[in-house]
């Protein structure tokens, strides 16, 4: 057991692993072939007909709504930043570290989405997508790529684009013209990527250079030792499916090498493999073993692998070492769903006790490809209403004017400038799949396989171009017994009994898991103490001179060792617990201590805040991660926040009286860092009226996104004289309320603790009045109307930015708060988001070398400049986005 349940996906390549995907969509691998949904329990309260339309309708909207936005601000950039309304360029963004690896300026999200396309009977837009992808797309760049990631998203999405590009074309209807120009791009990229099984091993390097290879001596990369497990042992889908597709072997013979190397290097006595493995030597690096980060994906891979190509030495080793159930299936998945009906969302990673660890969240698709798959095996309308709970959250909490935004903290709702190519890759695939019936899907879903990235591989490739022996490497290691495997896949009668009840009654026990303890069985500790069963000892709950906490710690294998110095030292030995639940609750009892002396020693430090954006035409949708102050209003205990106008006061930076006083009264003042401390820049807003302050800081490009977040500290002395609240935002996000005085003036926002639920109603009426204002009033007359919002409000003054500066740097001081030295610049001590960085690839230090952006491009059209939108573009169409949104919630709202 560790200490977080990790659920995090991250760039890919390095050591720490490709994606760390959820252990439950490994539960539910078993389920992946059903064939047919089973009937639903009678008087289940299934959703009709017409919801069930309602809801695939819902998707395909919401789909269009990130696809059109992608296109329109992003293209040809590998991904959109939704809240910028601009594409992503490697080298043109801050680096946020192995994350970026999956980005080679191959347009990646249009390459990602092209079978989602066909799933969502979008063929005119596919036959586009095709098109630009074929006259645009260059493999041939100079830069560094994770191969697992250009694996799964760039070669899986040209080899299922072509899947779905040859079955159109077979059906007569469309594509007509098509000659396998995506096959050929496939094959090339495969080539690229070949460099890196230049190993002694056969296990590849976890980087490429698209233009240089590995040992290149411009190629930057190749100094790698180790991968991780998922890295070497998720390519067989891929590279055997560009080998069965072109009668090109050495795809399919290279991954297949590197499957059996791991293999190889299993541990013998309980056939398990490691996390992440030396690939010059083979000796593991990491030796711990699970179905989470760095691991999962290897054993999908096995079992799909198995089911496309036909081998049975894969099943085999599926068998040997996880096998697809569905009773830990739906428990976990019900476990997870009570955390979404929690947070919105599944944070990155929490704890045991279901306390948040990591709180982004990036737009994951996991969990509802889990639900597709349960749904299928069960038939149960519950993962109706699952997937109906993700469609609300996702349109209510991430939907922006630009498409839809990560969470970079489901605590506060706060938003992340960030929507990876995998969310139109797999969410909507998996939520329209959920929802759509036979008839609306224009091919058979059946005759495919879906890879780690939801890309679509069809089946007859098992029996197309065979040229690799089909070496039964597995029993060369061990004798199996496959009297216990069932070569079929699924057995329905060992998945899902013919109960239609079944999975409710799996489920009814874990509906309040998050908000009690998870239930367990009594543990001897409990039976020798003759009190039945009761919640474990918590580490807050623990009295060193309580004999009966002794007696437990005991129990649980934990020793109390009394220093010199007067300390006290806990040790834990599982072998010395009465029993393994009471070792495992030794181990939680210990790992629950050192949070708490790590908390109770960061005691001051506070959880981010969110600033809500929450007037025309915004209402709510764009939510930013704000510092929070050690000083002034707690906003934590004031649940309903500060609402006010905004307005830039003078002088800019705040540090000596306001001189425009009556522009601040009753509004949140706006300042930039620098000059003094912060509690001086609250105490002059203050006195001119201000109910709330925002500073800005003046480093420009600094980010949430790429910096840990700090809080403003006090200046040593009482600051209970500071009754208003004060948050903090890096300089991009500043910028975005910047940018939205500019045109619009009167900019509202929120300060709050946590985000609360958009305007609808305001929302509403503002669509009413902007129909009947464009039927009465002209240009003139609006602009009046816009004017006297605010008359009060002004933006900062020309050229006032340019005089303010601010010595002391960025990067967060490691000084505790209680010995902050006064001095004549801002001070600030790290945040929370420092104390447990939710993105280990992005800490400073640990990034790759910056690539030089130096590039020539073979086609003039193509532009990869960022294409930065003025407002009043970006929210042109706002209104017709409004109104389609309005009809697909009426029903709920």
């Amino acid at each position: 057991m560790s200490g977080a349940a990790s659920c995090q996906r991250g760039g890919g390549g390095g050591d720490r692993g490709p994606r760390w995907r959820r252990p439950w969509k490994l539960l539910a691998l078993g389920l992946l072939s059903a064939s047919s949904v089973l009937a639903a329990a009678p008087g289940a309260g299934a959703i009709s007909k017409e919801e069930k339309r309602r809801l695939g309708n819902q998707v395909l909207e919401m789909f269009d709504h990130a696809y059109s936005n992608y296109m329109e601000h992003a293209y040809p950039a590998d991904e959109l930043m939704p809240l910028t309304c601009r594409g992503r360029v490697r080298g043109q963004e801050p680096s946020r570290g192995d994350v970026d690896d999956a980005l080679g300026k191959f347009s990646l999200t249009l390459i990602d989405t092209l079978d989602t396309l066909v799933v969502l009977n979008k063929t005119k837009e596919f036959e586009e997508a095709v098109k630009k992808v074929i006259k645009d797309v260059n493999l041939d760049n100079d830069i560094v790529v994770s191969v697992f990631e250009t694996n799964i998203r760039v070669l899986g999405g040209l080899l299922g684009g072509h899947s779905v590009a040859i079955m159109l074309k077979d059906k007569g209807d469309s594509m007509q013209w098509y000659n396998g120009e995506l096959l050929h791009m496939a094959k090339e990229l495969g080539y690229k990527l070949l460099p890196a099984f230049n190993t002694t091993s056969g296990l590849p390097y976890p980087r490429v250079n698209l233009k240089f290879g590995v040992r290149h001596p411009e190629a930057r990369t190749g100094t790698e030792t180790d991968t991780c497990t998922a890295c070497a042992g998720t390519l067989i889908l891929e590279f055997a499916a560009l080998s069965r597709f072109t009668g090109t072997s050495i795809f399919e013979e290279y991954a297949r090498k590197a499957l059996d190397f791991i293999w190889e290097k299993r541990q013998r006595s309980s056939n398990l493999v490691g996390v992440t493995i030396n690939i010059h030597t083979g000796d593991w690096v990491r030796k711990d073993s699970g179905v989470g980060a760095g691991i999962d994906s290897y054993y999908e891979y096995l079992l799909k692998a198995y089911v496309l190509l036909g081998d049975d030495s894969f099943l085999e080793r599926f068998n040997t070492v996880l096998k697809g159930d569905i009773r830990p299936a739906i428990e976990t998945h019900e476990m997870l769903y009570q955390v979404i009906k929690k947070h919105n969302f599944l944070p990155e990673a929490f704890t045991t006790d279901f306390r948040v660890h990591w709180a982004q969240h990036p737009l994951r698709p996991e969990f509802a490809e889990s639900t597709y798959f349960l749904y299928k095996a069960t038939g149960d309308p519950y993962y109706l209403e699952v997937g109906k709970t993700l469609i609300e959250n996702l349109n209510k909490y991430a939907r922006v004017p630009c498409g839809f935004a990560a969470m970079k903290d489901v605590r506060t709702g706060s938003h992340e400038d960030r929507m990876d190519s995998f969310f139109l890759a797999e969410m909507f695939k998996y939520l329209y799949l959920l929802f759509a019936d036979k008839d609306d899907i224009i091919f058979d879903i059946e005759d495919y396989i879906f890879t780690t990235e939801a890309h679509l591989l069809p089946l007859w490739l098992s029996t197309a171009n065979q040229t690799i022996s089909k070496k039964n490497t597995t029993t060369e290691y061990t004798e199996l017994d496959d009297s216990n495997f069932d070569w079929t896949c699924p057995n329905t009668q060992i998945l899902f009994p013919n109960d239609p009840m079944f999975a409710q009654s799996i489920r009814e026990p874990l509906k309040n898991v998050v908000d009690k303890s998870c239930p367990r069985g009594i543990s001897r500790a409990e039976e020798s103490l003759g009190s039945g069963p009761k919640p474990p000892l918590r580490a807050r709950d623990f009295m060193a001179s309580n004999p009966e906490h002794l007696e437990i710690l005991k129990k649980m294998g934990v020793s109390l060792i009394h220093l010199k110095d007067g300390r006290v030292q806990l040790v834990q030995h599982a072998v010395q617990a009465a029993s393994s639940l009471d070792a495992e609750d030794g181990l939680r009892f210990m790992q629950e201590m050192i949070e708490l002396s790590s908390q109770q020693q960061k005691e001051q430090q506070l959880p981010p805040r969110a600033v809500q954006i929450v007037s025309h035409p915004f209402f709510g949708r764009v939510v930013l991660t704000a510092g929070p102050a050690q000083f002034g209003m707690d906003l934590s205990k004031h649940k309903a926040g500060t609402r006010g106008f905004v307005a830039t006061v003078k002088p800019y930076n705040g540090c000596s009286e306001i001189t425009n006083p009556e522009a601040v009264k009753e509004k949140i003042a706006l300042m930039q860092r620098g000059q003094c401390m912060f509690a001086e820049k609250a105490r002059n807003i203050q006195k001119a009226g201000a109910i709330g302050g925002i500073v800005i800081d003046d480093n420009e490009g600094s980010s949430s996104d790429t910096a840990p977040l700090f809080q403003m500290a006090g200046d040593g002395k009482n600051t209970d004289d500071i009754t208003i609240p004060m948050l903090f935002l890096f300089n991009k996000e500043g910028n975005i309320i910047l940018d939205a005085i500019r045109e619009y003036e009167a900019v509202e926002v929120l300060l709050s603790d946590k985000a609360k639920d958009r305007d609808l109603e305001m929302e509403n009426m503002d669509q009413k009045l902007s129909e009947n204002d464009s039927h009465k009033q002209d240009s003139e007359e609006a602009t009046s109307a816009s004017q006297d919002v605010d008359a009060g409000s002004e933006e900062p003054e020309e050229g006032e930015n340019s005089d303010v500066t601010d010595p002391d740097s960025l990067s967060p001081a490691h000084a505790d708060s209680d010995s902050v030295s006064i001095s004549d610049q801002d001070s600030h001590v790290p945040g929370s988001d420092e104390a447990s960085a939710p993105e280990p690839a992005c800490t400073q230090g640990d990034h790759q070398p910056q690539e030089q952006q130096t590039e020539t491009e073979s086609n003039s059209k193509v532009n990869w400049d960022s294409k930065v939108q003025p407002m009043e573009s970006i929210l042109a169409d706002w209104n017709e986005d409004i109104e389609a949104f309005e009809m697909m919630e009426k029903d709920e709202l």
